[in-house]
């Protein structure tokens, strides 16, 4: 299955205009949406895909990304930058990535005529899911952002947990 033939689902119209005309995609979500399959089907797209090896640079966590970015010709990134601007606080309490390294982090991918690619689905994580909503906002103030639902292109997206009340968690769009 490729994005262009995902059964019984219309391909989201702003991921297809971005796989068009985007030399450059960094895949963002909480955890259990279907980034990985997402990074697999970009790359039978013609993307080469790319991934940080290692923990974040202690330093400069946008380092490996920068490095990444480098490489010629189109590129999918499987990033971790805006997942550690949400976890890091929601885990340990800060997250080891500041705001200006992930504006810069941005501004680089925007210069390499690319695009947030924030996939989103149901999951129990409503805190990630708001997290990942403010953090791409005040991205997409410096850089294209595409928010699809995982399900909309047929990816695999983990149930969906109850919250205490018995209904499901479903985020709202950007």
């Amino acid at each position: 299955m490729t994005l262009h033939q995902a059964p019984h689902q219309a391909l989201h119209e702003a991921l297809r205009q971005a796989l068009a005309a985007c030399r450059t995609l960094v895949v963002e979500g909480p955890d259990g949406i279907g980034r990985g399959a997402l990074i697999t089907q970009l790359a039978r797209q013609g993307f080469l895909v790319r991934r940080a090896s290692g923990p974040l640079h202690h330093v400069d966590p946008t380092q490996p990304y920068r490095e990444l970015l480098a490489a010629p010709g189109r590129l999918a990134v499987d990033a971790s930058l805006v997942h550690e601007l949400v976890y890091g606080p929601l885990r340990r309490g800060r997250s080891r990535v500041t705001w200006i390294q992930a504006l810069d982090f941005a501004q680089a991918v925007a210069e390499r005529d690319g695009a947030l690619l924030h996939a989103t689905g149901e999951t129990d994580d409503a805190e990630a899911v708001e997290g990942f909503r403010r953090a791409l906002r005040t991205l997409g103030q410096h850089i294209p952002v595409i928010t699809l639902d995982a399900r909309d292109v047929g990816l695999p997206v983990r149930e969906a947990a109850r919250t205490p009340t018995g209904n499901q968690v479903r985020p709202q769009a950007n």
